[in-house]
């Protein structure tokens, strides 16, 4: 039996041996054709997770951070359910990083708060469903809320090639609207006065 295992032993040296001296002083061209491989094997897992990391729920790139202007006829909210200056767990995810995340208010706004679809100015995939934009910040919005399915311009930039381009609203809302500062829970990205979220995608801090 010991006999066997030194046989073994002996063989798993020169094994080991044999690999080295094949794996010894490769030529440059080897070494960099090996570099190219790997990197192209790896090239598109990282554009997917910079895609996920700038994008929201839909995949779609966001400003994380905005100027904190609002429009001037956009009313503040009178008695809202979170306070200015207050803070609240955001239980929504429009970008990552987003969900669960410690937000303090910024503003608070009573409006009509819309869904829209729209495909971007300069050619880009269809954003769907996007949330959100409130009535404020479409063309020509007139006093009457529009109706899902109306199509409007929207006068917004809160992600690149929104401004200006033709939107169909998905949904509609009467509701308070909230700007918000925080953190994000992947990367600890400070965002300020992002726009939007609604009174039910905020939660209470226990």
């Amino acid at each position: 039996m010991i006999k066997n295992k030194m046989m073994m032993g002996a063989m798993s040296v020169v094994a080991a041996l044999a690999l080295s001296a094949c794996n010894a002083d490769p030529s440059p061209t080897d070494m960099d054709e090996q570099m190219d491989e790997h990197m192209e094997e790896n090239a598109g897992d990282m554009n997917e997770q910079m895609d996920e990391n700038m994008g929201g729920d839909d995949g779609h790139m966001m400003d994380h951070s905005g100027s904190g202007e609002v429009p001037d006829d956009l009313q503040e909210a009178q008695d809202p359910k979170y306070a200015v200056g207050t803070q609240a767990i955001i239980t929504t995810d429009h970008m990552s990083g987003m969900r669960d995340a410690e937000a303090t208010i910024v503003g608070a706004y009573d409006t009509t708060v819309y869904a829209v679809s729209y495909t971007p100015a300069g050619g880009g995939d269809p954003v769907e469903n996007h949330k959100w934009v409130i009535h404020e910040e479409l063309e020509n919005a007139g006093d009457d809320p529009f109706q899902e399915g109306d199509e409007v311009v929207l006068d917004a930039d809160h992600m690149k090639g929104m401004d200006r381009v033709t939107a169909t609203i998905d949904s509609a809302e009467q509701t308070t609207v909230y700007m918000v500062d925080f953190n994000t829970t992947d990367s600890g990205e400070k965002v300020t006065n992002h726009k939007w979220v609604t009174e039910d995608e905020l939660a209470p801090i226990e």
